[in-house]
């Protein structure tokens, strides 16, 4: 596709870290707005992240009258009983940072075993169109949580969680290696955040959607939450 045909989007995350990632999986296929400063934040109080994902790009797409493309992502901790789920976000509360989140999951987590530690990410990706057309796909990563933080890439809880598939396909040693000990390209090739992205840019490829609300299959991203109360 050439840079003259690719279709505008608006995208609707705030989140810097955000928006540099979904611009970069999605330069392909579309040219990316940011969201415009004026436009206020959406209340996400959906209970699932297809939810989430949806308030936000069709608020964005009724402000700007233009396409919006948004996500949401869940951290689904096994021990934790699926927590942080939907509230990944603010797991250590409204308005926390990176590191206090990551540092309440490595506390909630402290004595258990390797074994034990398994989790998943999941993204689901939206884009939502003026008309009402929609578009959602799902992206899953299945993984485990770090007994430390590891690495100094990404955002998020990057540096502590340890996807199950490297990728080459396999594991690098024993431990294996933190999204955020990876290379931008590698962490993507694996991410949840890729994978939904990835399966978002071949839907556009083959055209705009033509018919409202075509969801992802019900998974722990789009079944009510099982994390905690925030």
């Amino acid at each position: 596709m050439s840079p003259g045909s690719r279709p505008t989007f608006v995208c609707a995350s705030a989140n810097p870290d955000k928006v540099a990632e979904l611009r970069t999986l999605l330069a392909d296929v579309c040219h990316m707005l940011p969201r415009p400063a004026e436009v206020p934040d959406v209340v996400e109080d959906a209970d699932t992240l297809a939810g989430n994902a949806r308030l936000k790009a069709a608020a964005i797409a009724t402000a700007t009258g233009l396409p919006a493309v948004a996500d949401d992502t869940g951290l689904f901790v096994d021990a934790l009983d699926g927590a942080p789920g939907v509230i990944t976000a603010r797991f250590a509360g409204e308005g926390a940072s990176y590191a206090q989140n990551r540092a309440r999951l490595l506390a909630e987590l402290a004595g258990v075993p390797a074994e034990r530690r398994g989790a998943q990410f999941v993204t689901v990706a939206v884009v939502v169109w003026p008309d009402g057309r929609e578009v959602a796909v799902e992206g899953v990563c299945r993984g485990s949580i770090a007994t430390e933080e590891r690495g100094d890439r990404g955002f998020g809880y990057d540096s502590v969680f340890v996807p199950d598939v490297d990728d080459d396909g396999e594991r690098e040693g024993p431990v294996g290696r933190t999204f955020a000990e990876m290379s931008e390209a590698a962490k993507h090739a694996v991410s949840h955040r890729g994978r939904a992205i990835a399966a978002l840019a071949e839907r556009l490829a083959a055209g705009p959607a033509t018919s409202p609300a075509t969801s992802p299959a019900t998974s722990p991203a789009t079944s009510p939450a099982t994390s905690r109360p925030s």
